[in-house]
């Protein structure tokens, strides 16, 4: 398990400047919508927004506490639901509105927000509803959500989304757009150097720190979680996939190994590794291309044994 020595490095100063103006100069808007890539902090940087806030209207209260366990009376979270419960429901474009096939957020979840919302404040001047992966609301929760955005309240709306043009442009218009940009190469190397205790990492002649930096995409969060994942992983494992494989036994043994053992999530973030390592050892764009593909089929979770095979297999017969 790899410790974090610090957690504050989620910390964007782009975006803090900005909400810290804005906290200062009491010049709160209606509506917020902070975007940008997966695990850049959104969730992270909203929350602390939003104690800011209150503590402007109650600074004795235990804020922080009370947001972080959400029983604060005039917060509201909204989350995407199991797709699950809402296939009998009605229909709905399942490539758009899906994060991973498996989640939505439904029109009488923003009902809700609409009852929260007509409650007068108890302990602050505004209510504040933050709605998490808002690229999931579905057709008719994202109209109900344009009509309460639109109707004069005592409430404030922060939505977070990786997916901007999913929203509706009617609500896109009715916000605040913050961005999160991505971490820089060197902001990334910063945190695996000097926030986290790395002393029980895996690195080794397969992987380098340069790999790790490289994978993270610019998101510490992603970071992290390759980490772990890559800690999983059993040495066995790891040899065998230092360079592409030849051998067909081999792709064989090893494409069965790695469907069964791991999970999808799992296997993407391998993917992610082979393509980094290979990328750097061979500099073979049609590599990257065959292993993107792979992602695809794994993301979708078409027959993944198989998938890895045909890759494999794909790429053993190149010129490498």
């Amino acid at each position: 398990m790899i410790e974090v020595k610090k957690n504050n490095f989620f910390f964007n100063e782009e975006v803090n400047n900005i909400l810290k103006k804005i906290i200062k100069n009491k010049s709160l808007a209606n509506g917020y919508i902070f975007y940008g890539a997966e695990g850049l902090g959104k969730k992270q940087t909203a929350l602390q927004f939003i104690e800011e806030i209150f503590k402007q209207s109650s600074p004795s209260e235990n804020v922080e506490e009370r947001i972080k366990n959400n029983n604060h009376p005039d917060f509201l979270i909204i989350k995407p639901d199991s797709l699950l419960a809402t296939k009998s429901s009605g229909s709905f474009d399942l490539e758009k509105t899906t994060k991973s096939g498996s989640e939505i957020i439904k029109i009488a979840q923003i009902r809700k927000i609409k009852t929260f919302l007509s409650q007068k404040s108890i302990n602050s001047e505004k209510k504040i509803v933050l709605i998490v992966d808002a690229h999931l609301l579905n057709e008719a929760a994202s109209n109900c959500l344009l009509k309460t955005l639109e109707e004069p309240s005592n409430g404030i709306f922060i939505l977070l989304t990786s997916k901007l043009n999913f929203l509706l442009d009617t609500i896109i218009s009715r916000c605040q757009i913050v961005r999160f940009r991505s971490f820089s190469r060197k902001q990334i190397k910063s945190i695996l150097e000097e926030y986290l205790d790395t002393s029980k990492l895996k690195i080794n002649a397969q992987l380098k720190f340069e790999d790790l930096i490289n994978s993270a995409n610019g998101s510490p969060n992603q970071l992290l979680k390759n980490i772990e994942i890559w800690n999983d992983f059993s040495d066995e494992i790891i040899s065998k996939l230092d360079s592409p494989i030849k051998n067909s036994l081999e792709i064989l043994e090893i494409s069965k190994s790695i469907s069964e053992k791991f999970e999808i999530s799992q296997q993407i973030c391998l993917v992610n590794f082979i393509q980094t390592i290979w990328w750097r050892k061979t500099k073979n764009i049609s590599l990257v291309k065959k292993l993107e593909n792979l992602k695809y089929l794994l993301r979708r979770n078409i027959q993944p044994r198989l998938a890895w095979e045909i890759t494999f297999l794909k790429i053993s017969i190149e010129d490498i």
